[in-house]
């Protein structure tokens, strides 16, 4: 239900009819210190920088689309003080560009690794940075979006609840003076999910990894886990709707999104990355010649379908068709 492309996602951007897009979920690099192998900006000039990209994806949603932004924190250069960057974000996307900020989310990953090591390793003086700012932007005060499509678990004392409402409910007023009526007992299928999301990124398999490894390629060292774009495909979209990763590395999201029965593009600029993920969309069981052969034809600069170019201009018609 998609394509990847390899390119500038400026360019690729523009050639998405106006108004078409439902959903741009994305994990840009983030404005660190030290330089990434897959390219990141400085704190001086990144906010201008991703405000490039912005502005157009705010061209491209549709009026009750969103836009999604995943950004890690940062440290100022030899201080143990936080950069603002990822703060003034949201404020001249709002400002500047015309966005609304529907809420903030906060990706909490309790199996990343302590950092920065200066202040948390060595001198011990500042806790470890385990938690992404994730910005949820959108077009409009009404972006579509439903929260009983991601519904989370009760917890064992609310499943208790539900069992026998009558032997273990006793709605009391809370200290805030919250009157909690019987109404509460209610079985709505799960409980409203917070915006802390506690998604560990530990993933040690899958056909990604295993494609990865049986060529000796080093995987994408900026990998979002599958639930992550999982929670807002499925809060903000609907089967049929179009999600865009413009900043796409190992596409974790047009893989959830091609689960989840969305269209969706993504737009990588590095071409080895782009060939990798095509091992996701693979058969899992896939030989070691298939892959190399699927990866060397990507590298090599041959079409294959996922990138095809008569496939780009079927799913441009379908995006401008869509709003009809």
């Amino acid at each position: 239900m998609g394509a990847s492309f390899c390119g500038d996602s400026l360019e690729l951007l523009s050639k998405i009819p106006n108004n078409s897009i439902n959903l741009v979920l994305t994990s840009p690099p983030f404005a660190l210190q030290r330089k990434k192998e897959y390219g990141n900006k400085d704190q001086t000039e990144y906010v201008e920088w991703l405000a490039n990209f912005a502005a157009i994806v705010y061209q491209k949603l549709k009026d009750d689309g969103s836009f999604v932004l995943d950004l890690g924190g940062a440290y100022e250069k030899g201080k143990p003080v936080r950069s603002l960057y990822n703060f003034r974000i949201p404020i001249h996307f709002c400002d500047e560009i015309g966005f609304f900020l529907a809420e903030d989310f906060y990706w909490f990953n309790p199996s990343k690794l302590p950092s920065p090591i200066e202040w948390v390793n060595k001198k011990k003086i500042r806790a470890k940075d385990s938690v992404n700012t994730v910005w949820w932007f959108s077009k409009s005060e009404f972006p579509k979006s439903d929260v009983t499509k991601v519904l989370t678990e009760y917890s064992p004392r609310m499943k208790k609840l539900l069992e026998d409402p009558e032997k273990f409910y006793d709605p009391k007023k809370r200290p805030s003076g919250h009157d909690i009526g019987k109404g509460f007992g209610k079985d709505n299928g799960g409980a409203i999910p917070s915006n802390l999301l506690q998604i560990p990124n530990s993933e040690s398999n899958g056909q990604y990894l295993r494609g990865c490894k049986a060529l000796g390629l080093k995987a994408h060292p900026a990998r979002f886990p599958s639930k992550f774009p999982e929670f807002f495909i499925r809060f903000l979209t609907e089967p049929g709707d179009l999600v865009v990763d413009i900043f796409a590395g190992s596409n974790t999201t047009g893989f959830v999104a091609e689960q989840e029965n969305r269209y969706w593009l993504a737009f990588e600029r590095e071409l080895q990355y782009l060939a990798a993920s095509s091992f996701r969309f693979m058969e899992e069981n896939a030989d070691e010649d298939d892959i190399r052969l699927l990866y060397k034809e990507i590298m090599s600069g041959e079409s294959r379908e996922i990138v095809h170019h008569s496939k780009q201009l079927r799913l441009f018609e379908r995006v401008k068709r869509y709003p009809a």
